[in-house]
């Protein structure tokens, strides 16, 4: 610790900073005083839990309730056999004395332990599969339990318009971002990203269904919140073929605008792995039939780092060509498919891209972002971009494999691209 300081705090409530090796001079001495030693440098700043209540709000449904010294950073994950939800947070304690509440409802256990890293982790033990919810407002942590987002309705494997004996359609998950007390970005006329994502899914999944051979699934039809990882979760449920997320950019800078898609980067493409093999999650098929949790787990790692390669490079060939079609529309704010690890990305084998139609921070463009007609370009433009992915690279069994064998062409083979 040479070179290290150490906020001290007396009886008096005076604060004095002193060096290392003061504080080692000094320490025997102000200890029998009564010292209140503050976590900083030397120590390692600790964010410590001050109250914590549980509530049983129904026999499916609780609320935990934290009160912090800090504001928190908090990764909220649930696990199964048995059902339990984590919530890890970095850098944190139990305050001196605390005692966790009692089991409540469906929780039957609340629990904590201090990991290595200093990560204080408490881990919920359900007696049911249930939601987490997580609000966070200052320094009070809110993490609601309820009932699972419904389990996708059926999905259709042909729709009225694609003949049973024509092969499947393509399900296309349509995600319109943010929803219920998650309004998003707002633009300075008060419009809120979450209406108006919702209105252009709903576009582009009534130009989906209108397709021969193409079926979409809304992870939202209302306005109503859900988490991201449910999100990822609903279109594995309804076996989608492709995840298109939509959103509306924000910035300081209000004369910045256009559109720009994104794709899983590489690394947030590794954290969700290794998460999903750590975590137990592993047990789960991809896409295929093949089961993660029927192998040894270094095999278990390569078909996963398969899996996810394949996917970012099929999200990449789709996403070009998503963000050709929207270069028609309006104004391309970055003519190269981006890469980042957004949590709604993640699908390990779901080819997905994230599209930011236009800028809700730049007055001219929130209003366009108002209009139907815009919102109906803007739906054409993405739906454009799909169908030529789904030509040139159509799942087997599907109307479009068919169609293309017909055709005497063959599938396309996509190759690795450059990252940008």
């Amino acid at each position: 610790m040479k070179g290290g300081y150490l906020h001290i705090l007396i009886e008096n409530r005076c604060t004095r900073t002193y060096s290392t090796a003061m504080f080692q001079r000094l320490l025997c001495r102000l200890l029998p005083a009564g010292v209140l030693l503050l976590a900083g440098e030397f120590a390692g700043a600790a964010n410590a839990i001050r109250a914590a209540s549980l509530e049983a709000l129904a026999a499916d449904s609780a609320r935990l309730q934290l009160q912090l010294s800090a504001p928190p950073r908090q990764k909220v994950f649930s696990l199964d056999n048995p059902h339990r939800v984590v919530i890890d947070l970095p850098a944190a304690q139990l305050a001196r004395g605390l005692k966790l509440p009692a089991a409540a409802g469906p929780v039957r256990s609340l629990r904590s332990g201090a990991r290595p890293d200093g990560t204080l982790r408490l881990v919920m033990e359900l007696d049911r599969d249930l939601a987490p919810r997580v609000t966070a407002s200052g320094t009070q942590l809110t993490v609601e339990l309820g009932s699972a987002p419904a389990a996708a309705a059926p999905v259709p494997v042909h729709a009225a318009h694609a003949p049973a004996n024509d092969g499947r359609d393509i399900i296309v998950a349509v995600d319109a971002g943010h929803g219920g007390e998650d309004p998003g970005a707002t633009g300075a006329s008060g419009t809120h990203e979450k209406d108006v994502t919702l209105a252009i899914a709903r576009a582009l999944a009534k130009r989906i269904d209108a397709e021969p051979g193409m079926h979409a699934y809304l992870t939202r039809d209302a306005d109503r919140f859900i988490a991201l990882r449910d999100r990822i979760d609903l279109a594995r449920r309804a076996h989608a073929d492709l995840f298109v997320s939509i959103h509306a950019d924000s910035i300081k800078d209000r004369k910045v605008g256009g559109s720009s898609v994104y794709v899983l980067s590489e690394h947030g493409a590794s954290s969700e792995a290794a998460r999903w093999l750590a975590e137990g999650e592993n047990a789960a098929d991809l896409k295929g039939g093949v089961s993660l949790g029927d192998v040894p787990a270094p095999l278990a790692s390569v078909l996963m780092d398969l899996s996810q390669t394949t996917s970012i490079t099929h999200s990449m060939e789709a996403a070009n060509l998503v963000l050709g079609q929207l270069d028609h529309v309006g104004t391309i704010r970055k003519s190269q498919v981006q890469q980042a690890g957004f949590l709604v990305l993640k699908s390990p084998d779901i080819p997905s891209m994230l599209v930011e139609t236009a800028y809700i921070s730049n007055p001219a463009e929130e209003k366009k972002l108002r209009s139907a007609a815009y919102q109906a370009q803007l739906a054409e433009a993405i739906l454009d971009g799909l169908r030529q992915y789904c030509r040139d690279n159509p799942p087997d069994g599907t109307l479009f494999a068919r169609q293309r064998a017909a055709s005497g062409v063959p599938a396309t083979i996509v190759a690795d691209s450059p990252r940008p």
